[in-house]
């Protein structure tokens, strides 16, 4: 197995961890998650983050949830992300869940598409970083964020957006790998 092939066979393992809780929590809730703004998505990504970092540095968790757990709720609030800040201002509040599963799993194409490319440029550096070092790259795309829509979405140089919901969903799934790997 080259290196590429056993990299998209740890990464989609770890997505579909990812997706079965999403369409569980489709199944129960809906799409209520539509009711949030992309910069409240945001927050709750900063949220996720955050706790990670406090737990790293902490070593200590006063609720009974992991760090795989908080990963995963990085994956799919960028995903959600994606979706909102792709959906025009009229679609309806609740979407058929059989449409919001395919809007993520595009959403996660799209994603992974973009981690293949970037992969192959970076080769695989991912692979050698800490999982704590994975963690500062997402608080920092977060802040980007934070500051594009701050404001109103303008930039003069970056990358939107979009391509930072993106990598911060790809650092998350590698956090994932490198977690069950055991770093």
């Amino acid at each position: 197995m080259t290196t590429l092939e056993q990299t998209l066979t740890q990464y989609d393992r770890a997505f579909e961890q990812c997706a079965r809780l999403f369409e569980a929590k489709t199944s129960d809730y809906g799409t209520a998650w539509r009711i949030l703004r992309p910069s409240s998505l945001t927050d709750q990504l900063f949220i996720k983050a955050n706790r990670i970092r406090t737990l790293q540095e902490t070593g200590e968790a006063l609720v009974d949830e992991g760090i795989d757990s908080e990963f995963i709720g990085i994956v799919n609030y960028s995903l959600l992300a994606l979706i909102q800040c792709n959906l025009a201002p009229n679609q309806p509040m609740e979407l058929d869940p059989k449409e919001a599963i395919a809007m993520y799993r595009k959403a996660f194409e799209e994603t992974r598409a973009l981690m293949i490319r970037k992969n192959h440029d970076y080769g695989e550096a991912w692979r050698d970083m800490r999982v704590s070092s994975l963690t500062d790259l997402i608080l920092m795309k977060l802040l980007r964020v934070k500051q594009i829509e701050d404001h109103a979405g303008a930039t003069q140089v970056s990358e939107g957006i979009d391509a930072n919901y993106q990598d911060m969903a790809n650092y998350a799934i590698f956090a994932l790998i490198l977690l069950e790997e055991g770093h």
